[in-house]
């Protein structure tokens, strides 16, 4: 055995620097919410970090994984967990059928919100539910999502993931729009080590390890080098 998690049961998602799970999706949460109130129609058709998609579809994007968190809050399940907060993303390698067909319906979703600020507004109504709910939930207790059983404190971990990539992804081509949380791209180094197996072992800001790890960021041959056979193992989610 090579100490990797093969069941995604390893990592955990009680809490990132010491912080609840509830609070670091409420400051990824909250640093998203302030990045999209400040893009305007125009700014709305920029390209994103996401291959295909321009800022509206990443947001109508955010949207519906807004929508799976609360909706996952409010879905007890019987356990025991089978993935944590690491492990979840399993399912969610880039490159698969799956993938292909989600980013083209988004594309076609989002066409359908004739106003950008439509979109932005059911955003931020549905992202500060999920907030409000991962604030009230006991973090102990068990949630189904997309087919899998999780700890409350692990689903809003993947969700606080999630928003900070995106974060990344919304800004890649808007230079003066605010940066993702610390506790967000905490939570983002955490489950990539989780994923990995051990710490990444470069000296990486937060920020470059989830471009890096998430095949938004070419290895060079140096990085490649130190990561050994790992280096074949990224993008390590999508």
């Amino acid at each position: 055995m090579d100490g990797r998690s093969t069941d995604g049961r390893g990592a955990g998602g009680q809490s990132v620097g010491g912080r609840s799970a509830a609070d670091v999706v409420a400051q990824a949460y909250g640093a998203l919410l302030a990045a999209v109130a400040g893009v305007d129609e125009e700014a709305s058709w920029a390209p994103t970090g996401c291959t295909g998609w321009a800022v509206r579809d990443l947001v109508f994007h955010l949207v519906m994984d807004a929508q799976r968190g609360l909706v996952a809050l409010h879905t007890p399940a019987p356990g025991p967990a089978d993935r944590d907060a690491a492990g979840y993303w399993a399912d969610w390698r880039p490159g698969t059928r799956g993938a292909a067909n989600g980013r083209r319906f988004v594309r076609v979703a989002s066409s359908m919100f004739l106003l950008f600020g439509q979109l932005r507004g059911l955003y931020e109504e549905t992202a500060r539910a999920v907030v409000h709910a991962g604030s009230t939930a006991d973090p102990a207790d068990l949630v189904g999502t997309q087919g899998h059983v999780l700890s409350t404190a692990d689903l809003l971990a993947t969700l606080a993931v999630e928003a900070t990539i995106h974060h990344l992804d919304l800004v890649a081509h808007l230079p003066e729009a605010p940066g993702p949380s610390a506790a967000g791209l905490a939570a983002v180094r955490t489950t990539l080590d989780g994923l990995l197996g051990r710490p990444v072992p470069l000296e990486w800001d937060d920020a470059h390890y989830a471009r890096a790890a998430t095949g938004r960021a070419p290895l060079t041959a140096a990085e490649r080098a130190a990561l050994g056979p790992d280096a074949d193992r990224l993008p390590l989610l999508g």
